[in-house]
């Protein structure tokens, strides 16, 4: 599959130190991470297709929780996909793996900031 993709675009970044006290009156967050994909465009003429890979997370660390969403617009050519669901395990990795990047990148500068050590890798 080639895919010829924009830049991956930060529409939310927030990283909050974990209050303890709030959330025994008001609930533990969970950790969430989903990728969606969603169709913009199929040019039969040139047979290729819009997608935006969305990728919306809730991080939960021990002193920490990260949350926001990254986005990307791609351009698959020489296929024309008609469900988001007709990706193969192994395409929709590679349509995400540039936003989970720049999650990872995002989360090691911010936590090395914030907490004044070496920032924390996540792992997917």
């Amino acid at each position: 599959m080639e895919i010829v993709r924009q830049k991956e675009f930060v529409n939310q970044y927030h990283y909050d130190a974990r209050n303890l006290e709030w959330e025994k009156e008001n609930g533990t967050p969970e950790t969430t991470v989903e990728v969606k994909f969603k169709l913009i465009e199929k040019d039969m003429k040139n047979k290729q297709t819009t997608i935006v890979s969305t990728l919306q997370f809730i991080i939960v660390q021990e002193e920490f929780v990260v949350s926001g969403m990254i986005s990307q617009l791609n351009m698959i050519k020489d296929r024309i996909v008609n469900q988001p669901n007709e990706f193969s395990q192994e395409e929709a990795k590679d349509l995400a793996s540039p936003l989970l990047d720049v999650l990872k990148r995002l989360t090691y500068e911010v936590s090395e900031i914030a907490l004044d050590r070496a920032g924390l890798n996540l792992e997917f």
